[in-house]
């Protein structure tokens, strides 16, 4: 009996040291999480006055709405934004998701919002029903009372009831997903695993069965062989029902990721500007969401039927256990608590790791692409450059693994705690078990299941952590996923925006102001611009002085923060991006270089036209990519790439592709902007730019024909290829200092005059010198 006592002393010894050990490293990681939190650039976490970060209980404010005890008896949450903060767009919704789930109601939720409450009228009509909405400007009585420091910030939640629902959320999200992609697949999983859990509890009542039967020896050979056989049947079953779970688990994860990653990507089409994808954050959460897309989903199903397989098992066995000894159950569940704490809570850090080092992996992507890059190898071989990117990306990946590192460490301690506890607790199951034979108090056959009840249990118990684990982990990142999916547009659409007309007036810019965000300069001031249908208008000024921004105005890729856009006199924000898209054609600076084939590097100019041969080639021979594509290895069917090749099934051989030089890739690209013919209006962003000086000007007596009747506008540094323009715009920081036609301009002797003269200037100088 000392012994038992001496091992339940030992016992409780190491269950109490890993239970110190966890809670210590829980309440380090929450000092590290506000730690971090205060340092970093993205959203911030709201520390108030006098509250214990994890849940804001009572706060000291002056703010008149805080006065009436809203914060006495009850965790609040509290979450303020910006007007005009693209990151504060991209997390209100989930901050409208905590609020929903949160336990206390609406009454103790704040929203904070810090702008003109015109402009916010949808915001507070999306909070309203979740939220009490606080309307102040920056640095307001009760944004200072919760200590904000940048937008948005949320408060720290710390409340069980709502992290179970978002989790149940979460789940029910993946089943459903899992459900959609093949619900055959997920029947047959399911009721695998549901088989499969029964399996063990039956094959160990088998086992004693047996033993008893065969130390008594009051029965003939008949019954232990029909026990052999139905051993040998669960032994069977053990064998077969895990391959094929795995095959369904496998089968599934790929259609589940396949779906997952199809909707993905059909929301971001819903992104119809090009703000977010100008974010590091989203950036990075897109990144998380491809991979917890594609994964996530079957990984969450796969672990949460697991778990449920495990916990059948688990109560099984426990049920079992109870038949010998009441206090043995206890025991082994107190370990298999302790292990599932450890577990979840690890879990828990790494998702919290993988995203804060998502931004130093990206870094180190982009450093190993940049290395094993084709356009970039020139210069990097020239200028020597090789050892010392590589080593910016060793050191991006140092930073990383230190952050692993220390997470691994943070793991074989509380494993290695969590190990000892299993350990000693077998061990003292065996004595019991070894003693209670010797003494009679129990058989052979319950010494067995004994042995196979605290083994199993002890297993499914650590499989349930294991699994609960990853679950939760691949839950976390799945969040970033669910982030996407239920972003809104970034620029707002009508529900029933009017229909686009054809442009018979023109285009109007009336008092147009723009920047990029609020912490950058204006990049637009006031500008006051009209485009008059069918003409033909150059655009001109230094770099930066906001050319490509107008064109990214014009295309809606953004809205001004000020003033309208009118096309025929109506605002672009009443009209669909999409549907006013397809009335212009472009040729842009940074044109694209697709890695597809030469026709359908021209037929993504307008897809209505990709399989018709004729047009492509049309439309080839307008830019002057005809004579070059034809000589190809394989004409318009060539693939413009060496990163990737063709296979011909039909002739079992592979082509590699090509490459083209800076001037033809251009040519493509006004092919793109040829083959959209019958568009209202053509912008031509420096078209000639990667062209020799004939080729600039057969192009521009090529466009000159084209944009007859249509409306145009042609931007470039070369005031030659512009002077031919009806009128010219001159912006300079942002604002139109002069306009109107090349002869005009030249008499009024400005900014447009000085610039031109310095260029012709030149040509005649080298005019001189060669003569």
């Amino acid at each position: 009996m000392s012994y038992v006592i001496t091992f339940l002393a030992l016992l409780g010894v190491l269950s109490l040291f890993n239970l110190v050990l966890s809670l210590g490293l829980v309440r380090r990681l929450r000092e590290d999480t506000a730690q971090t939190t205060a340092q970093s650039t993205g959203p911030q976490v709201m520390h108030a006055a006098g509250t214990r970060v994890g849940a804001f209980r009572t706060v000291a404010t002056d703010g008149a709405i805080l006065s009436d005890g809203l914060l006495r008896g009850a965790p609040t949450l509290v979450g303020a934004f910006v007007q005009g903060c693209p990151e504060c767009e991209e997390r209100l919704p989930l901050f409208v998701e905590y609020a929903a789930a949160f336990k206390s109601g609406p009454k103790h939720v704040v929203a904070v919002l810090v702008g003109d409450p015109e402009e916010l009228r949808d915001k507070i009509t999306l909070l309203e029903p979740v939220a009490r909405v606080v309307l102040e400007g920056r640095d307001g009585a009760v944004g200072s009372a919760f200590g904000v420091r940048g937008y948005p910030a949320f408060g720290v939640l710390d409340d069980d009831a709502v992290n179970r629902r978002l989790v149940m959320r979460r789940v029910l999200h993946a089943l459903r997903l899992s459900w959609q992609a093949s619900h055959p697949l997920t029947t047959l999983a399911v009721t695998l695993t549901l088989i499969f859990a029964g399996v063990p509890l039956v094959t160990a009542w088998l086992t004693k069965v047996f033993l008893d039967v065969l130390v008594s020896g009051a029965v003939g050979t008949r019954p232990l062989l029909g026990l052999g056989l139905a051993l040998a049947f669960m032994g069977l079953l053990t064998a077969l029902i895990p391959r094929w779970i795995l095959f369904a688990h496998r089968e599934t994860e790929r259609r589940v990721g396949l779906l997952a990653q199809d909707r993905l990507f059909a929301v971001t089409e819903r992104f119809v500007g090009m703000a977010r994808f100008e974010q590091p954050q989203f950036l990075d959460r897109l990144r998380l969401a491809l991979q917890a897309g594609s994964s996530a989903p079957g990984a969450v199903v796969s672990g949460s039927m697991s778990v449920v397989g495990s916990a059948m098992t688990a109560l099984g066995f426990l049920g079992s256990m109870l038949v010998l000894s009441a206090w043995m159950p206890v025991l082994v569940l107190a370990s298999g608590v302790s292990t599932l704490m450890t577990e979840v809570w690890l879990a828990r850090r790494r998702a919290d790791v993988f995203w804060r080092i998502g931004p130093t992996q990206r870094r180190e992507i982009f450093y190993r692409d940049l290395l094993t890059d084709v356009q970039a190898a020139k210069e990097i071989r020239l200028f020597g450059t090789g050892a010392f990117l590589r080593t910016r990306m060793a050191d991006e990946r140092r930073a990383s693994n230190r952050e692993q590192s220390v997470l691994d460490r943070h793991e074989l301690l509380l494993q290695t705690g969590a190990s000892m506890v299993t350990a000693v607790i077998t061990g003292v199951a065996l004595l019991w078990s070894a003693f209670a034979a010797a003494s009679g108090r129990i058989t052979a056959g319950d010494v067995a299941l004994l042995i196979a009840a605290v083994t199993s249990v002890q297993s499914a118990m650590t499989s349930i952590a294991r699994d609960a684990a990853l679950t939760h982990q691949q839950l976390l990142l799945f969040q970033h996923y669910l982030d996407i999916v239920t972003a809104e547009p970034d620029l707002p659409v009508p529900a029933d925006p009017r229909p686009v007309p054809g442009l018979r007036r023109g285009i109007e810019f009336r008092d147009v102001w723009f920047r990029y965000s609020n912490d950058h300069p204006w990049v637009l001031r006031g500008v006051h611009l009209t485009i008059p249908a069918g003409a033909a208008v150059g655009v001109v000024g230094r770099n930066g002085a906001g050319k490509s921004t107008l064109i990214k105005l014009l295309c809606r890729m953004y809205d001004p923060d000020r003033g309208q856009i009118l096309w025929d006199g109506v605002d672009l924000r009443s009209l669909d991006p999409v549907e006013l898209r397809q009335r212009i054609g472009a040729v842009f600076q940074d044109y694209m270089q697709y890695e597809l084939s030469a026709a359908e590097n021209i037929g993504l100019g307008n897809l209505s036209l990709l399989t018709r041969p004729e047009e492509i080639t049309s439309a080839a021979h307008k830019a002057g990519a005809h004579a070059f594509v034809s000589e190809l290895p394989r004409g318009y069917e060539t693939l413009l790439s060496r990163s990737f090749f063709d296979t011909d099934e039909a002739e079992g051989t592979s082509n590699q592709g090509v490459t083209l030089s800076g001037g033809q890739w251009q040519r493509l690209s006004l092919a793109r902007a040829y083959l959209r013919g019958d568009c209202d209006l053509l912008i031509l962003d420096e078209p000639s730019s990667g062209l020799d000086a004939e080729a600039e000007h057969a192009i521009h007596r090529g466009l000159q024909h084209h944009r007859v009747g249509r409306t145009s506008l042609l931007i470039s540094h070369r005031l030659g290829s512009v002077r031919e323009a009806e009128f010219l715009i001159i912006l300079e920081d942002g604002r139109i200092v002069e306009q109107g036609t090349h002869a005009e301009l030249m008499e009024l002797g400005g900014c447009y005059a000085r610039l031109f003269s310095l260029q012709a200037m030149g040509y005649q100088e080298h005019t001189e010198e060669v003569v």
